[in-house]
Parts: C-alpha cells; structure tokens; sequence
C-alpha cells in the first residue's frame, strides 16, 4: 500500500515536471531569461568598453579609479515592469506614509479625548455628590436649629431659611416690597448657608451636627469637637 501511494506521488511529479516544460513561457519570463543570463556573465574582450578600461591598465577585479578606491562591483540593474510613470512608487509611498500618520494622529486624539470625557465625568461625579452631602448636612442642621430653637422658646428663626418649614403664606395680593435679608438668603448656596447656620449652632446651642453633641459651653465645644466642618470629622 505504501509503495502504490509513493509511486502516484513520483507519477504527479514528473507530470507536473513535464508540463512546466511543455508549458509555453510569456514574452516577459523569456526576457527575464536573457537578461538574467546576460547580467551574469562577465564582460569579455569583445565590449569596446571593457577593451578600453584594459588599454587603460584595468584588471578584472580591480576597483575603479586612479587610487583603486572606486566601485568594484557594477551598479545594479533596477528593471522597472509596471507602467506607471518614474517616481510613482515613492509617491505611493509617501501617500501611504501620510495615511499611516493620519490614522495615528487620530487614534491619538481620540484616546485623548476620551481621556478628558473620563476625567469630567469622575469631576461631574464627585461634585454631585459633595453637593448631595452637602444639602443633606444643610437639612440635618435646618432640624436641629428649629428644635434647640423651640427649647429656648424661640417660635421665629433668626433667618427663614434656618428652619426646614418657612412661615405659611398669606393668600393675598403681595405688593413686591421684599427685605433686603430675604434678597440675600436666596443667593446664597447651600455650601454658604451649611457655613453659617454651622457658626449659629455652635455658637448659640454649642452643637455640632456631625458630632450630635449638644456641648456645655464653648470651651467644651472647642476641646472634644474636632472642628466646624464635615472634613474635620472624616
């Protein structure tokens, strides 16, 4: 079985040997042929070229030029075989070079633009949530304010809005005259108000909202509570 399966491979190799050798060769292969043949074979006595170089003293082997420091070897023979025209490779080249430049230029702006999205987004993110801890801190001190308020029997807040529920509404025509304070409250933040109703408590109820302790007096205050502010307390 293993002689049969050697013999058909022998047999399709010398088909296949016998038809690149019947196998018509182009124009351009039989070019290719002669010149390879011609580029090959060294120049004999016969080329009026190489005849002067030997009239000139020239040995086959030597280098080129008085000092016998020039070329020893030809200058190797680039046959061109397409049609476009001189120059079109480089160009092709360079073309392709500029694209390869473009695409990486473009990766790289992309990277850095997601880059930027990923950090305002990580900024967006922290600031909402600061903000969120803050009104919670804000609330938390609105509460306390109106209850340590009402223990000193203090029925109005110093401020409107130091206490969670403002004063009901008259269902009247207003006449637009507003105080200055209510002006001033409304442009205030919540980081702004949390700093300023965080002074009244201490300083009037010696509380602090993230100690929940209502302190004996401002000595106590300022030597057990780490300080007037959330941070302080981390």
């Amino acid at each position: 079985m293993v002689r049969r399966v050697k013999e058909t491979i022998q047999k399709e190799e010398r088909q296949k040997e016998a038809n690149e050798k019947n196998r018509q060769k182009s124009i351009k292969e039989e070019e290719k042929e002669r010149r390879d043949t011609v580029l090959q074979s060294a120049l004999g006595n016969e080329n009026k070229g190489f005849a002067l170089l030997q009239k000139m003293g020239y040995k086959t082997g030597q280098a080129l030029g008085k000092t016998g420091k020039g070329i020893v070897e030809p200058i190797p023979l680039n046959i061109k075989t397409g049609r476009s025209g001189l120059g079109h490779e480089e160009q092709k080249k360079r073309k392709a070079e500029e694209k390869l430049e473009n695409y990486r230029r473009k990766i790289h702006m992309k990277k850095q633009a997601d880059e930027q999205a990923a950090d305002q987004f990580r900024v967006r993110f922290k600031n909402k949530q600061e903000e969120r801890k803050i009104e919670g801190d804000l609330r938390k001190s609105q509460k306390a304010c109106q209850q340590l308020d009402s223990q000193k029997d203090i029925n109005i807040p110093k401020e409107i809005w130091y206490w969670m529920e403002s004063e009901p509404e008259e269902e009247k025509d207003e006449e637009k005259e507003e105080d200055e304070d209510e002006y001033k409250s409304s442009d205030l933040s919540a980081s702004e108000k949390l700093q300023i109703l965080t002074a009244y408590l201490r300083g009037e109820h010696f509380y602090c909202i993230w100690c929940g302790t209502a302190y004996e007096d401002s000595e106590d205050l300022s030597s057990n509570c780490p300080g007037d502010s959330s941070a302080a307390h981390d």
